[in-house]
This record gives structure tokens, C-alpha cells and sequence, in this order.
């Protein structure tokens, strides 16, 4: 099919989620319609200009899954970042390694890619182990930041350990074949890791009673917390009462939520009347 037809179906999808986020809430119409445009008018004319499509091309791909969470949640949150920042660092080895092996191919469409000016492969297979290490944090943030257990942290840097054995086997090894199985062990990296975080996601009760770190870094104290008041010498433990002030204006609970999209449920939202 030709650069122009494939633009237009890609134009025609991205406005057809367009049209269906506008019915959800006005942020996640807003990073619908900024996908489209980085899609259709910087993305899609870098292609034949500049190497650098491919990492604006990563950006339109992790894009989706901020969507599904704005969806649901009505807001962006930390904890949001772990999809998107997987389908991104994940999307640069994997198609390093397709470009490689068709870098002829896209040569004679006219596309600019990396590997068509990296004749001994070296800068494509840096790029795509440079890539495949970023992965490395994201299992031990998933559990930090309250979205799975402890075992996804161990499954997920185990998993991302052996993508980045492929990729500096790439890198070594930079012909068709080690390309090519760059190219296959990238196919599999992402169904495992979604895998593990349906499997090791915490339960809502689970999730609210798990204080992440990153809230005791700004101080910030949980409703479970006790404090010591202390009454004629003697030492009596209270619930801490919440203010009535935070229970009015305090936003979803975002280090107990997980993300929708695409196997997760929606975000947990604190109790409040407003």
C-alpha cells in the first residue's frame, strides 16, 4: 500500500478513538487529539526526513495506554507512567531490529531510518541495548509505586534480563540472524510483562493498605496511621482523625489505582463528598 494510504487509515483510526474518548472526559479527548496531530503531521512527514521519526514514533505508541487511564481516572498519575514508559523503551529495540533487517526495503521507500546510514549496524544495535536496560526499573517501580507484588519485580527484571542478552547479542553479533532474533525475543517481551501484571496486580484492599515510598517522601500520612496522645502520663493510641478539609478536596487515590488499560482495573477513588 502506498505512504499515502496508510496515512489516511491511520488518520481515519486515530479519529475514530477521537470521536469515542470526546464522550469520556475533556483530558483524555485532549491526549487523543495531541496523539492524532503528532501522528498525522510530525511522526508521518519525519519518516522521510529524519532518523528521529523512530523515537517520535515511540511516543505515539505510548501514548494509548495514558488514554485508557484518563479514561477511567480523570487525571495522570505517577503510577500511570509504567505502561507508556514500557511500550516506549520496548518499541525502540524492537524496531531497531526490524530495520536492520529491512533496511534495504526502507531505502528504497524513501524512509530515513537509522539504519540506513549505520552501514556496520553498530549505532542500531547500541540503540536498541541502550533501550532494552531502561526496562530494567519498571518492575521494581510497579511494585513500589503499589501496582503488583514483590514477584512482579522479580519476574519483570529476569524477563527484561533476557531481552537484554538479545539485545547485546545484537550488538555482537550484528547480522540478519542476530537481528532477527532480536527482532522474535521482542515479540514475546511484551504479552509476558502485561502477563505478570495481571497476575501479580494487588487487590483493592491490598493496594489501599500498601503506603508507597514515594508518599512518605513528601510527608504525606496515611489514613491508617495511629498517633500517641498522651492523657494524665498514660499513653493512649488514637486513630488519627482525617481532616475535614483533606477528605473535601483530596483527588483519587492515585499510588492505590492501577492502570485499565490493557488488562487492569479502573483506579481506586478516596471517599468524598462533595
Amino acid at each position: 500500500m502506498q505512504p499515502f494510504g496508510l496515512l489516511v487509515l491511520g488518520l481515519l483510526e486515530q479519529l475514530y478513538w477521537l470521536t469515542r474518548l470526546l464522550q469520556a472526559n475533556i483530558l483524555t479527548a485532549g491526549l487523543a487529539a495531541s496523539n492524532l496531530a503528532l501522528y498525522a503531521f510530525v511522526y508521518t512527514p519525519l519518516k522521510q526526513i529524519h532518523p528521529v521519526n523512530t523515537w517520535v514514533g515511540a511516543i505515539v505508541g505510548g501514548i494509548p495506554p495514558l488514554l485508557g487511564w484518563a479514561a477511567a481516572s480523570g487525571q495522570i498519575s505517577l503510577n500511570a507512567w509504567i505502561l507508556p514508559a514500557a511500550l516506549y523503551f520496548w518499541q525502540l529495540p524492537h524496531f531497531m531490529a526490524l530495520a536492520y533487517l529491512c533496511r534495504s526495503d526502507y531505502a528504497a521507500g524513501g524512509f530515513r531510518m537509522l539504519s540506513f546510514t549505520d552501514a556496520s549496524g553498530r549505532r542500531t544495535a547500541l540503540v536498541a541495548l541502550r533501550n532494552s536496560l531502561y526496562l530494567l526499573p519498571l518492575g521494581f517501580l510497579a511494585y513500589d509505586w503499589g501496582v503488583t507484588s514483590g514477584w512482579f519485580c522479580l519476574e519483570s527484571g529476569l524477563l527484561t534480563l533476557s531481552m537484554v542478552a538479545m539485545a547485546f547479542s545484537f550488538y555482537r553479533d550484528r547480522t540478519a540472524k542476530g537481528a532477527r532474533r532480536m527482532f522474535h525475543g521482542s515479540l514475546l517481551y511484551l504479552p509476558v510483562f502485561m502477563s505478570g501484571l495481571l497476575i501479580h496486580r494487588l487487590t483493592e484492599d491490598e493496594q489501599v493498605q500498601k503506603e508507597p515510598n514515594s508518599s512518605k517522601l513528601f510527608g504525606f500520612l496515611s489514613s491508617e496511621n495511629l498517633r500517641l496522645d498522651r492523657e494524665n502520663d498514660d499513653e493512649i493510641i488514637k486513630p488519627r482523625k482525617e481532616s475535614p478539609i483533606r477528605n473535601h478536596t483530596r483527588p483519587p487515590v492515585a499510588y492505590a489505582s492501577v492502570a485499565p488499560f490493557p488488562f487492569l482495573p479502573a483506579p481506586v477513588y478516596a471517599d468524598c463528598d462533595l
